[in-house]
C-alpha cells in the first residue's frame, strides 16, 4: 500500500467516506464510499472509483449512465478520515435518480422538501 494511502484513517470495515463536489459550483454532488483500491485507482486513472457497499465491489462512477466524474483535485480532511473530490461532472447528472445531485430534498416545516429537477429520466440513462 502507497503511503499516502497508509495516513487515511479507514473505518472499521476499511472504508472512507468521499464527498463529490462539483468543481466550479462547489455544490455537494455526493457521498459515496472508498476503500484503499478504490481511492489508489481513483489517483491512477482521474475519474471516481468508489466502493458499493450494497453490491460489494468496485464501482467506476459512470460505468452505466456514461456520468464519469473527472477528478480535478482530491483532498483528505483533518482528521484524516474524510476524502474530499473535486470534479467534474460529465453530463451533469451525478445522481442515480436523474438529478444534478443526490441532496435534492431539503427540510421545510418538518417535511422532506423535493426541490431540484430531474434531469433525465432514469430509464432513458440505465438501459441493460
Amino acid at each position: 500500500m502507497n503511503q499516502w494511502l497508509k495516513q487515511i484513517r479507514w473505518d472499521e470495515k476499511g472504508l472512507i467516506p468521499a464527498i463529490a463536489q462539483d468543481h466550479k459550483t462547489g455544490k455537494i454532488l455526493m457521498l459515496a464510499w472508498m476503500n484503499a483500491e478504490a481511492l489508489q485507482l481513483t489517483s491512477e486513472q482521474g475519474h471516481a472509483v468508489y466502493w458499493s457497499r450494497s453490491r460489494k465491489k468496485l464501482w467506476h462512477k459512470g460505468e452505466q449512465s456514461g456520468h464519469k466524474q473527472k477528478i480535478i483535485d482530491m483532498r483528505l480532511d483533518c482528521d484524516e478520515d474524510v476524502v474530499l473530490l473535486s470534479v467534474e461532472q460529465k453530463g451533469g447528472i451525478a445522481c442515480h435518480t436523474g438529478r444534478e445531485r443526490c441532496f435534492y430534498r431539503k427540510l421545510v416545516n418538518e417535511q422532506w422538501l423535493e426541490t431540484d429537477p430531474v434531469l433525465k429520466n432514469p430509464k432513458d440513462i440505465y438501459t441493460s
